[in-house]
């Protein structure tokens, strides 16, 4: 296959349109539509990983958009009727094939390339973690963006109709949006096995910047999308039905051993990194690799907040600040330590303070740590658990002040926390005391609201 035919190929095949409409739809998501992408530390151009896998949850979307524009490509030789005059022709069709597949797999891997390098340049200039391991989740998405066009080629050649195109896109679409739901360890659906929902090209939203898709799941997909390849390329060879048929038997099979691949569990399928997620310490101040930066930051407070908690809780005491590395869904409890302090980087109390201002939210937090799901609000907390963070530290400071970079108001916050903490400050000492170790208690067992307890009232 000689570059001067790829050329004319390229030229007059709608290759270079599908890949000029795939990468406007992908930046025009990410850049013009506002989203979780955008924010936290898990956005598309905060992290390698991370910028690895919004660019492979778009292919929900662009996968469809290939299989569509695929087939379109496959229909040219019946809208031409130049199939008998193609057929005498000495050159073997698997050439002619070749050179389309050709074409098509270069305007598109160097459009999703393409996509990959915008993030890249904005994820190289603002990452201090740098690493190799998230390099197969795009080489995955472009094998997956060939094998979708080149299926489509081969359906269009085989069902050469021009509701084929349109329909098969529909389809497509339809069924990566369902797989791909059904997929997201975060929000389990159930809707569907997940080693069948890890058949869809495209990946669960971002929501922690530690996970990554585990080596069975490239494994995997790799056969799977392997199979669906070698279909496509055989129905376009097929000139009979026999051959339509037996064309089917690579997807099937790479189905077959890719289900024997692929994981069971959705945490078995989404792993926490372990490389980036390895501790980096500063005395009992620790951070994660892929956040060593910010470890300066937070490490003279972080001491500070640690004395202040053993000179309230005693031996009770935490002593130690960690990142939370624990993978969670939406609906789970947020993890909690009796030993540590565990600090989340999307949580704006401790990404976007500094100096005295982290110091009281980094006691607020071992005072009374968060508890309650992450599905009605952000990493702040819930505005109670936070009233109550900011009257525990209070008390321990001397001064009611709320917790500041939430994202609950100041004014909301102190007119929550006002009214309780001048019902505690009218108790003895002791009862004070009782009442914020009482406190700590509940938010570290989550069997109680902390405000409630600090309020006067009885943990069950």
């Amino acid at each position: 296959m000689s570059a001067r035919v790829l050329r004319i190929e390229l030229k007059r095949s709608a290759a270079a349109w599908a890949a000029a409409v795939a990468l406007a739809t992908a930046l025009a998501f990410l850049c013009l539509i506002p989203g979780p992408w955008w924010d936290g530390t898990a956005r598309w151009t905060a992290q390698w990983t991370s910028l690895a896998l919004w660019t492979r949850m778009l292919l929900a979307f662009l996968w469809p958009l290939a299989l569509g524009f695929g087939a379109l490509q496959g229909l040219r030789d019946h809208r031409s009727a130049m199939g008998e005059l193609l057929a005498s022709t000495p050159r073997p069709a698997r050439h002619r094939a070749a050179t389309l597949v050709g074409a098509t797999a270069i305007a598109l891997a160097s459009a999703f390339a393409l996509l990959s390098l915008i993030g890249a340049v904005q994820v190289f200039a603002g990452s201090a973690y740098a690493h190799l391991g998230w390099l197969p989740i795009p080489l995955v998405g472009v094998l997956a963006l060939v094998a979708g066009a080149v299926l489509g080629m081969g359906v269009g050649r085989a069902l050469p109709s021009p509701l084929t195109p349109p329909a098969l896109a529909v389809v497509a679409l339809a069924c990566t949006t369902l797989l791909r739901l059904s997929s997201d360890p975060a929000v389990p659906t159930g809707a569907v096995p997940i080693r069948f929902a890890l058949l869809s090209p495209g990946v669960a939203p971002v929501r922690e910047v530690l996970l990554t898709l585990s080596a069975s799941v490239h494994v995997g997909q790799t056969v799977w999308l392997t199979g669906v390849a070698v279909t496509g390329f055989a129905l376009m060879l097929a000139a009979s039905r026999r051959a339509r048929f037996m064309a089917l038997v690579p997807v099937l099979a790479g189905a077959a051993v890719a289900l024997l691949i692929l994981p069971s569990d959705p945490r078995r399928a989404y792993v926490v990194d372990e490389a980036a997620a390895a501790q980096v310490c500063e005395g009992p101040v620790c951070v994660t690799r892929l956040h060593q930066a910010r470890l300066a930051e937070l490490a003279a407070p972080g001491k500070e907040a640690l004395r202040l908690l053993r000179q309230t809780l005693g031996s009770r005491a935490p002593v130690s600040i960690r990142e939370a590395t624990a993978p969670r869904s939406t609906s789970d409890d947020l993890e909690r330590s009796r030993t540590s302090v565990l600090v989340d980087f999307d949580d704006g109390a401790v990404s976007t303070v500094k100096g005295e201002d982290l110091t009281r939210a980094l006691l607020g937090q071992g005072l009374a740590p968060h508890c309650f799901p992450r599905t009605t609000v952000s990493s702040s907390g819930m505005p109670s658990e936070t009233a109550a963070q900011s009257i525990a530290a209070g008390w321990v400071l001397g001064e009611l002040a709320p917790i500041r970079g939430t994202q609950h108001s100041a004014s909301d916050l102190t007119a929550q926390a006002e009214p309780v903490w001048k019902r505690l400050k009218a108790l003895p000492p002791a009862e004070q005391r009782a009442r914020v170790h009482a406190a700590h208690t509940a938010a570290l067992l989550c069997t109680a609201d902390p405000l409630y307890v600090l309020s006067g009232g009885e943990t069950p």
